[in-house]
């Protein structure tokens, strides 16, 4: 195998059943299990048959892994977390984790910190072109759609559609655009989104690329080594069957994910432009304002992915804060900004459980694009570049700074003060 392009196919019909393109990510994984090549999998799977309650896994048993198939587009899963939380105890096993592009960046943050194993890890990587709020999903189904969100058996958004599948096999569609106008559709973060395919994983699937496909297919790239042994094992143990894709399937799996970006794009320009365009005075108001509906609640601290100090500075029996009590007003949003502002990988997942609904999102994303920008640095793609405030580049060392000119300064003065003293014999 030469290439880093496939169309493949699983072989088991069972799963074929289940599996929405192709199956073959569960395939692929249940090869590398049955095989020996890992010793679990961290995946999602829905807690009892409930499509808005999907849950992060860990399984080692290669047949439940056909309760896993399928997309669930309206739950939100933290898996980052899940892996660095709950897995310290499987440091030591060889895991595949799956993920959507915001997950994998996750994982590869905490990768650079030590946090999560990188040796005993292959990153399986989902296409994604959005998720859905299961609050939102059912309102959308009920108010939009007109059916009984417990009636819906699979979802899809693609060409600028949602779509909706029922019990007895038919479907819905609806302009995503439209749904989205009215506050539905994907959350916030996911509309602002710049990564659909995740080549920065060891393997990425996607359905983009397999629509003039008789049979239904994965497109499958390959993006590493580890990637290459999972896929080149599950084809030579008979899991999967390939093939490669023509040239149109290429550039219509490009044309999609540059049509989504442009998509991301206005939405960026649409959320950000009117911060932007605000003079300081009135853009400080705007986020004291907002800052000040925080209850403290250390909701998006524990749910970010990226948070991992063991003794968190923001907590209320620190003894070096005022009081040791809990910072007022906006120092708690901003003390986290400042932390972790330069690895946010947009998950939105802060903002998810902000029972005060403060738009973090849009700061965290606004403000990474900004230092994205200045540090050359976009998180969780590069796994060999170091985080920015770990690093300084050699441009950077050259920066004629105020506050440089001025340490500079007083160091001469204590070096003249000092030449002074000595010379008059004090």
């Amino acid at each position: 195998m030469s290439n880093n392009m496939y169309i493949a196919r699983s072989t088991d019909p069972a799963i074929l059943e289940k599996a929405e393109s192709g199956g073959v990510v569960t395939s692929i994984l249940k090869s590398a299990l049955e095989n020996g090549i890992i010793d679990g999998v961290v995946t999602v799977r829905a807690m009892k048959g409930d499509r808005f309650s999907g849950v992060p896994v860990l399984i080692t048993n290669p047949e439940d892994l056909i309760h896993t198939a399928g997309s669930l587009h309206c739950s939100l899963p933290n898996i980052p977390r899940f892996v660095k939380e709950y897995l310290e105890g499987a440091a030591k096993m060889k895991l595949a984790i799956v993920g959507k592009p915001c997950d994998i960046r996750a994982i590869i943050e905490l990768q650079k910190r030590n946090q999560i194993e990188t040796d005993n890890v292959t990153l399986i990587g989902l296409n994604c072109t959005g998720t859905i709020s299961p609050a939102t999903a059912r309102k959308m189904y009920i108010q939009e759609f007109k059916v009984d969100p417990n009636s819906v058996v699979a979802e899809d958004i693609d060409d600028g559609k949602f779509t909706i599948t029922l019990e007895d096999g038919t479907t819905k569609s609806m302009d995503l655009k439209k749904l989205e106008e009215k506050g539905l559709g994907r959350r916030e973060n996911c509309r602002r989104c710049l990564f659909n395919i995740p080549t920065f994983a060891d393997l990425a699937l996607g359905k983009w690329g397999t629509e003039d496909i008789e049979e239904a297919g994965t497109f499958v790239e390959v993006c590493s080594d580890k990637g290459r042994s999972l896929l080149e094992s599950a084809i030579e143990k008979g899991y999967i069957t390939i093939s490669e894709p023509k040239k149109e399937s290429i550039e219509m799996r490009a044309q999609k994910d540059k049509m989504e970006l442009e998509h991301a794009m206005m939405w960026r320009e649409r959320d950000f432009n009117p911060l932007l365009e605000m003079d300081l005075p009135d853009r400080l108001k705007y986020w004291t304002e907002e800052f000040s509906k925080c209850i403290k609640c250390f909701g998006c601290r524990d749910v970010c992915p990226i948070c991992y100090c063991e003794n968190c500075l923001l907590e209320a029996n620190r003894e070096y804060l005022v009081g040791g009590e809990i910072p007022p007003n906006g120092i708690f949003p901003l003390t986290r900004l400042a932390h972790v502002a330069d690895s946010c990988v947009g998950c939105g997942q802060c903002q998810d459980v902000c029972p005060m609904e403060l738009p973090l999102s849009k700061l965290f994303t606004l403000l990474n694009s900004k230092l994205s920008e200045v540090f050359d640095y976009v998180p969780g793609i590069d796994r060999e570049q170091r985080p920015p405030t770990t690093v300084a580049r050699d441009e950077e060392l050259l920066i004629d700074d105020t506050f440089l000119r001025i340490t500079s300064a007083m160091k001469k003065s204590d070096e003249t003060e000092t030449d002074e003293v000595a010379m008059s014999g004090k």
